[in-house]
């Protein structure tokens, strides 16, 4: 069965084994069904089978393919799965945005996901009509275009109808410009979005291409309280004009409140069409309505048979501002409806037209919730085209409203005969009558007998014509401004004998009076002027006549009178009447009152201009017939326009029946010239196609090309021979249409004769060409340049229509020589041009035409390329070449590609090293190179090899080639989203290399043949192939990775291949190449891909055995592969699986060659010592966290001084240094510029090793650098305050100074330094560093730190829990062990991390030459916490019986030492443990440890005190109470009461010394107690006196009781015994002989009773801790 795919739309938890746990949304295959259940796996883990409910599943109708491993799903359609691939790809970088907080982005991509989600339904629906389809393919792929280029992935290149380009099937130079325009389009996108002004949505590419525009209406309701019928005139207004540009859309709407005709209901649908560009550019744009009742005069009157009816009324009107959805700034849709208020008449004097400016205007009138419900889309293309676009919405029964005025093009065919009448105003005076009149005015029109011609009228769109049109009346007015338009549609061949009659009449309101009315005045005016044009456009002010009724209406009477005022004679008219002439009674004039109207043309038949009239009826007068073709040229172009197809039969019948003589042909060929020039011009350029359609259909002169042929021949000897032709340019202009007459004219006439004067028309051509090409050899400069320049650009247009007519090769000779006889440095840019539109042409994919062609274009680019002229126009001609030769049949293009390689591939070459990398050309010149290589065969490039003269030609060839590829490859010419064009361009420099590979193994190889270079060259370029970027695919998304596997493969296994080939035909030479091609193997063989690993790592024991075999060792491999490792591991290159596949591969080479097993073996063992710790050094290497890179660091330098490569320890070095100092440990920088210049002497030897850093090239002697870092290093020590350090350095340099250099302005400055750091040690304060112990336990740490124990040393200041943080930070997932006591294997051996850490105590001996001195704690500060390398810690612990009263009878103590593996602080802050030794201490020695500690500590608080007056008395206070109040802690009461009984001494009588030393203790600290209490004393304010006075009270108790059992010490003084009991822990130096002396009290002498032996043993042993 087929897997199904399906998608679980719940999610499914396990529950039972064998069910397959599922969250919604995840795909997954169907396998089998049953009874509810499904069984199968998720597409997330194939492996995973199991069963799920079917309820939960929503299955897709797609089967899955069986392709092997891999499985497609068959999508609808590409665009679907494109979307999805594309959705999936954003989805992870999606998530990355949240997680990188980029909240802007991340919003944008998320509604950009959303909606291609919501387009993606739409596709898959299957129900969106074709034109919608359309668009929203473009929407869709716009948007995934521009999200990919946001979100930095590939550009994607399609075609016009948005499928992805299959780089297979298209050629290299089309992908290149797609890419490009692709690119052109993105980048424009972006910078809208970017630029506050938004674009048009709706009207993208469609809007602008088509001329012709329309507005589809559809009328939902119309809801308004009228209660009379009603009629709706609805049109587009442009308020700049102040006038509707369009017929009326009529609507009738009855008075119960739908249409008058039922049928329309919900079908009110109306199109204006004709709308051109220069419509949609209008500033602004209205639909207006105007509502017109009709009825009784007012409203207000109630119903009554004696009102008269029927009388048209003003209402009100409605407008919308229509602009944003005809320039698609907003975007229109069928489906939205729009409301627009009706504005009601509010005053008799309200004129419609007067209304809509004002409310247009926007002054606001009540509209009282009445309007129109509207829906409005703009429509593009001519009406044919919108019907077949839109069925849904255009169909026949759509009203179609035309705009006044003709569109952008007429088409043949489209016969339009319409004149439209606007009444305008009129002006009446009120005669015999009370008030003003209620004037209607009726139009009709009638022929010269008076007769009404029926059903001309038309109201308006969607409205049946009538036979009269009656106006608005408005109550009551003098001057009555109506505007209203109607259309006259009268029959072409009555035009003639026709006249508009319009008669006024007075209405009443009242029924009665209104039939008595009669009509009081008339106008009229004919439709043709007595020269034969038509009546003109504009404004008419017309004649009125008055008289009897029955006599203005008869047209005898009228017809012979004047029908318009005539501005120039006034004084006709001013008589209050004037008679006829002849018998008839006459019509007076009507002087007071007066009335306009506005005509305007919209005909294809009716003209207004005198001259084309003439050319049109020619025949009527055949003697002006030369005057008129002349005067043809000067009447407007648009006229011209307008009557194109009868001005052209006119021209052509007067050529055909002047056939026998030659009088008017140059006239009448003059006359097409102008014709043609005018549809070339811009403002009439959409006429192209139909002039075309005109020679297609309409066009029947048989022997006009002889004429025509003849007459351009006789131009063309004219302008040769240099004499004056001034209508030459623009005959080339109009070459093209000439020709397609030519062509046709003579078909017909083989079409009627049946083939006959073939060759005599051959000949006509054959002569017509020579002449032409004579005329391009002319020297001659001024109008022949002109003409030559005009032929270059108008020739290839005609190539089309002789094609078929011309044998091939023979218009392939006419087009060599058009080109060829040119002089060579006349018109380049021209020429280029000219042989870019002859490449383009139907002739060039000719066989025998191209051949010709290419000889002599290809020469003229090699030239011009070669000295970088004109090149836009080379690599545009370039490219059109290249394309053609694509596109042609294989075999049939074989030789011209032999022939663009000979001409122009080393050309093209030379150019692109020689451009700029910035010059944008270069990258189209790099897509004409990719272009001829990717037609190239085996043989194009053998016979192209063959062809070179001489080898070092041949050798220079291979060396640009090689170096140019190289340069390509490592800096790409486009940018880095071009995956396609860069994969392809791959694939053409790889099949390139492969050849020439072959090349240099037959050419370049053998004996005296070999060349190095060339071999080097070729080796380096094949590796950065393999290197490059953009073939890594590890580093890709799986989707990207798949589809570059699918259709490119993996090209670095081919080249891999070819590397190691051509490394193995090297044969004895291989030796040349070590070391210099070791680094580039090494990069190949780093490439993580397994197959080239394992074909390619042995090449490297090749390069041994070479070496080996000449030298006796492989040493310059050795150094040059770790060289080089460093850096490519750093680089990011190198893995574990590398470093097991190089041991394992070299070691097993090793064993088959007896002669390398040793070396070989420690070669490997070192490079993987190496990899291991550079591996380290580059996980760590970018943490935040930089200690475990410094360790890393050491790990690598001290490898490297182990191995002696001091260059790199060197290196590593600084690295070291400039990490310490960008964490401010400015000792441990200090301490590793030092291991530098320790290495370096005091002499004038150069530097062997480079020195990073930016002072390292003025420092050319290892004195200076060494004096440099010394400097440098004083600094360094100075701000980490260990001054101790920086005297020895500058001890160091001072003697150097002094004794070598006699420098003493030098030697002054450093003693001076030196003398500040001696006041800095006893001055400024300096916090002793803690130290913690630290240890990483379990397998789930790297190597370097797994179950090790290292010692830190803390910042000042720094607080445990603190350093605790800092230390967990970088392993988030470590457990902190709570014991500090060592964890157990099941901890060491498990896979977690678990870290320990407890402050230890630097435990150090004394320096011995500070024993027996007396010396101030600030200098001995610093030794007991620095140099040091052993560190304690105690634990204390319980044994025996538990006393509850005395804790210290059972507390024994475990004490354990670390030494390091250095002593701190050194060049890492912190060190791994070597040792450990723990002793364990006994409860007595416990307490003496603890006595002398509390006199130390005594002393030093007395010693603080002594020094510093100003000290704060607290902390001594709190000291000395704490030991002599009892009530406190107990003083040492506990230990008598443990250790000085009876049962302890029988039990422990080995323990007598040690007790007797405690006593001795005990009794010490008797005196030191008293010079506390009397320094207390001293000091103690008044508010504490009562506190001084009970410790005194106190302590005289203890002195008495310690006194009587321990006996009484005393001391004298002297400076400076006490000094050392503080500063060494308690191990005090022994006093002068005699006397033991200790500085209590300055000049106050004690005595104190017992012997220096005593005292000395009292002192002994004290701070073994």
């Amino acid at each position: 069965a087929v897997p199904w795919l399906s998608w679980a739309v719940w999610n499914f938890p396990r529950t039972k084994e064998h069910h397959l746990p599922l969250q919604i949304g995840e795909m997954v295959h169907i396998l089998q069904a049953s009874e509810g259940w499904y069984c199968g796996y998720s597409l997330r883990n194939r492996a995973a089978r199991g069963i799920f409910p079917a309820s939960l599943i929503r299955l897709k109708g797609a089967a899955v393919e069986q392709r092997g491993a891999e499985e497609s799903v068959e999508e609808s359609t590409p665009m679907v799965q494109e979307i999805t691939t594309t959705l999936r790809e954003w989805a992870t970088i999606w998530k990355q945005l949240y997680v990188a907080g980029q909240t802007e982005r991340y919003g944008q991509v998320k509604r950009m996901m959303q909606e291609l989600m919501e387009q993606r339904s739409q596709l898959l629906s299957g129900t969106l009509p074709k034109d919608q389809l359309l668009r929203l393919r473009k929407e869709v792929t716009g948007k995934m275009d521009y999200g990919n280029k946001i979100l930095a992935l590939d550009l994607v290149v399609r075609d016009e109808d948005e499928n992805i380009l299959d780089p297979d099937r298209t050629s290299v130079i089309s992908l290149f410009q797609a890419h490009r325009r692709a690119a052109q389009t993105l980048t424009q996108r972006i910078q809208e979005e970017t630029s506050p002004q938004q674009t048009a949505p709706g009207r993208g590419t469609h809007g602008a291409a088509s001329p012709s525009h329309n507005l589809y209406l559809c009328v939902r309701n119309f809801v308004c309280h009228i209660g009379e019928e009603a009629q709706l005139f609805m049109a587009l207004y442009d308020p700049g004009e102040q006038r509707i540009i369009s017929e009326n859309y009529v609507i009738r709407w009855a008075s119960t409140g739908v249409p008058q005709d039922i049928e329309l209901l919900n079908n009110l649908k109306a199109v204006f069409t004709d709308l051109g560009s220069t419509d949609l550019k209008r500033e602004r744009l209205f639909l207006v309505c105007q509502i017109i009742r009709v009825g009784r005069m007012d409203l207000r009157d109630s119903h009554s048979r004696k009102l008269s009816t029927g009388l048209r009324r003003p209402f009100g009107i409605s407008v919308m501002d229509i602009t944003d959805i005809t320039k698609g700034t907003c975007d229109s849709d069928e489906d939205k409806q729009h409301f627009i208020p009706v504005h009601l008449v509010a005053a008799d004097g309200d004129f419609l037209h007067n209304m809509i400016r004002k409310v247009v205007e926007g002054k606001d009138i009540n509209h009282k919730g009445q309007g129109l419900w509207v829906s409005l889309k703009m429509l593009w293309g001519d009406l044919s085209q919108v019907r077949k676009d839109h069925p849904h919405l255009v169909d026949r029964s759509t009203a179609v409203a035309r705009k006044l005025g003709y569109p952008e093009v007429i088409m043949p065919g489209d016969v339009r005969n319409d004149i439209y009448l606007t009444l305008v105003q009129g002006e009446f005076d009120k005669g015999n009558k009370k008030t003003q009149k209620n004037v209607e005015v009726t139009v009709c029109v009638c022929d010269e007998a008076g007769n009404v011609m029926q059903n001309v009228i038309h109201a308006g769109a969607g409205d049946s014509p009538t036979s009269h049109y009656r106006s608005v009346v408005y109550y009551q007015q003098r001057h009555q401004r109506w505007m209203e338009t109607l259309k006259i549609a009268v029959p072409i061949e009555d035009v003639h004998r026709t006249h508009l009659r319009f008669t006024f009449r007075h209405r009443s309101s009242s029924d009665s009076k209104d039939r008595s009315e009669r009509i009081f005045s008339i106008a009229f005016v004919r439709l043709m002027r007595p020269d034969g044009t038509t009546l003109r456009d504009g404004e008419h002010d017309l004649v009125l006549y008055k008289g009897d009724s029955k006599k203005l209406e008869d047209a005898s009477t009228y017809l012979s009178l004047p029908s318009e005022r005539n501005v120039s004679e006034p004084k006709l008219l001013s008589g209050s009447s004037f008679r006829v002439s002849g018998a008839t009674p006459g019509l007076a004039v009507s002087t007071r009152d007066s009335f306009q109207i506005s005509t305007l043309v919209c005909s294809t038949k009716l003209t207004q201009n005198v001259n084309l009239l003439g050319l049109l009826k020619w025949r009527s007068k055949p003697s002006l017939l030369c005057g008129n073709l002349q005067k043809l040229m000067n009447v407007d172009g648009g006229e011209v326009i307008k009557f194109l197809q009868d001005t052209l039969d006119a021209l052509f019948s007067i050529m055909m029946e002047h056939s026998e003589t030659d009088v008017y042909d140059a006239l009448v060929f003059d006359a097409l010239v102008f014709i043609v020039g005018l549809v070339a011009d811009r403002k009439f350029q959409h006429f192209n196609t139909v002039l075309e359609a005109y020679i297609r259909q309409h066009f029947s002169a048989t022997l006009a090309y002889k004429k025509l042929l003849s007459v351009l021949t006789q131009y063309m000897e004219q302008a040769g021979r240099g004499e004056p032709c001034e209508s030459l340019p623009r005959t080339f202009k109009a070459l093209e249409y000439i020709f397609k007459f030519i062509v046709r004219s003579r078909h017909l006439f083989a079409q009627l004769y049946e083939g006959k004067e073939v060759a005599e028309f051959q000949r006509s051509l054959q002569r017509f060409f020579l002449t032409l090409n004579q005329l391009m050899a002319s020297p001659l400069e001024g109008p022949t340049l002109l003409s030559q320049g005009a032929a270059l650009k108008y020739l290839p247009s005609i190539l089309e229509d002789v094609f078929g007519i011309l044998d091939s090769s023979a218009l392939g000779a006419v087009l060599r020589d058009f080109v060829g006889n040119l002089l060579p440095q006349r018109l380049l840019k021209q020429k280029l041009q000219s042989l870019t539109h002859i490449a383009s042409s139907k002739a060039f994919q000719s066989h025998a035409c191209r051949e010709l062609v290419l000889q002599v274009a290809l020469p003229v680019l090699q030239e011009l390329i070669q000295a970088g002229e004109e090149e836009d126009a080379c690599i545009e001609l370039l490219s059109s070449i290249l394309e053609v030769l694509y596109q042609a049949q294989k075999a049939r293009v074989k030789k011209h590609i032999q022939v663009i390689l000979e001409w122009l591939l080393h050309t093209v070459n030379g150019r692109v090293i020689v451009l700029e990398r910035e010059n944008p050309l270069r990258s189209h010149y790099v897509a004409c190179m990719a272009a001829i290589l990717s037609q190239m065969d085996k043989e194009h490039y053998s016979t192209y090899i063959q062809a070179f003269p001489s080898r070092p030609e041949l050798m220079d060839f291979l060396m640009e080639t090689f170096i140019l590829f190289k340069d390509l490859i490592g800096k790409t010419v486009y940018p880095g989203d071009w995956m396609v064009m860069n994969m392809v361009q791959n694939r053409e420099f790889l099949r390139a290399i492969n050849h020439f590979a072959a090349t240099l193994t037959e050419m370049f190889l053998h004996n005296s043949d070999f060349e190095l270079q060339l071999w080097n060259n070729y080796f380096h370029l094949a590796v950065a192939f393999l290197t490059q970027d953009s073939l890594q695919l590890e580093n890709f998304s799986p989707a990207k990775r798949n589809s570059i596997l699918a259709k490119y493969g993996d090209m670095r296994a081919t080249i891999g291949a070819s590397i190691r080939d051509m490394w193995y035909s090297l044969g004895q030479r291989k030796i040349e190449f070590i070391p210099g091609m070791v680094g580039p193997i090494l990069e190949m063989t780093l490439v993580p891909e397994l197959e080239l690993r394992k074909s390619t790592i042995p090449i490297f024991f090749d390069m041994m055995l070479c070496e080996h075999r000449l030298t006796g060792s492989f040493s310059r491999f050795e150094d040059e592969i770790l060289r080089r490792l460093d850096s490519e591991v750093e680089g990011g290159r190198g893995d574990e699986q590398y470093m097991q596949l190089f041991k394992s591969i070299l070691l097993s080479c090793c064993q088959s060659h007896p002669e390398l097993a040793k070396p070989g073996e420690d070669f490997v063992r070192l490079v993987s010592e190496l990899l291991e710790r550079l591996l380290d050094y580059r996980a760590v290497m970018n943490d935040e966290n930089k200690t475990y890179s410094m360790s890393c660091t050491v790990n690598l330098l001290n490898f490297y001084k182990e191995i002696d490569r001091q260059a790199m320890y060197i290196r590593y070095l600084y690295k070291l240094k400039d990490l310490h100092i960008s964490y401010e440990n400015y000792t441990e920088g200090a301490y590793t510029l030092l291991l530098h210049a320790r290495l370096l002497t005091w002499s004038e030897e150069s530097n062997a090793a480079p020195v990073p850093g930016p002072h390292s090239l003025q420092l050319h002697t290892q004195r200076q650098l060494k004096e440099a870092l010394y400097n440098q290093i004083i600094e360094y020590f100075d701000q980490g305050k260990m001054w101790e350090e920086a005297i020895h350095i500058c001890k160091e340099l001072a003697e150097q100074y002094e004794s070598h250099l006699f420098d003493y302005e030098m030697l002054s400055d450093i003693l001076q330094r030196e003398a500040k750091f001696y006041e800095k040690i006893l001055k400024v304060l300096r916090p002793s560093p803690d130290y913690f112990a630290v240890g990483y336990y379990g397998q789930g740490f790297p190597t370097f730190l797994r179950n090790k124990v290292f010692i830190y040393r803390g910042k000042e200041y720094e607080r445990r829990e603190d350093f605790e943080m800092r230390l967990l930070s970088p392993f988030p997932n470590a457990e902190k062990l709570k014991s500090t006591s060592p964890p157990g294997q099941d901890i060491t051996d498990s896979p977690g991390q678990y870290i320990q850490c407890f402050t230890v105590q630097p435990a150090e001996e004394a320096k011995v030459r500070l024993r027996g001195r007396s010396i101030p704690e600030q200098i001995t500060n610093f030794y007991k916490s620095n140099h040091v390398q052993r560190f304690s810690y105690s634990r204390p612990f319980k044994r025996g019986p538990n006393d509850p009263d005395n804790e210290f009878a059972n507390m024994w103590i475990e004490r354990t030492t670390f030494r390091t593996a250095y002593p701190l602080p050194g060049i890492l802050r912190w060190f791994v443990v070597t040792s450990t030794e723990t002793i364990i201490i006994s409860p007595l020695e416990n307490a003496i440890e603890t006595m002398m500690k509390t006199n130390e500590k005594i002393m030093s608080e007395i010693n603080r005190h002594q020094n510093d007056p100003s000290l704060p008395i607290n902390p001594l206070s709190m000291l000395l109470n704490g030991i002599v109040d009892p009530a406190v802690m107990g003083g040492f009461a506990k230990y008598e009461k443990a250790f000085f009984q009876e049962p302890y001494m029988q039990e422990h009588p080995e323990d007598a010394g040690n007790i007797e030393k405690l006593k001795d203790l005990i009794a010490w600290q008797i005196p030191l107690l008293a010079e506390g209490i009397r320094i207390h004393g001293q000091k103690v304010t008044e508010d504490l006196r009562p506190f001084h006075e009970r410790m005194e009270q106190c302590f005289e108790q203890l002195r008495a009781k310690v006194e009587s059992q321990y006996g009484a010490r005393e001391m004298v003084s002297a400076r400076g015994w006490a000094w050392g009991w503080h500063g060494w822990g308690g191990q005090l130096p022994p006093p002068p002989p005699g006397l033991a002396r200790l500085r209590v009290a300055a000049g106050q002498p004690v005595q104190v009773w017992g012997s220096r032996e005593q005292l000395a043993e009292a002192t002994a042993g004290a701070g073994t801790g």
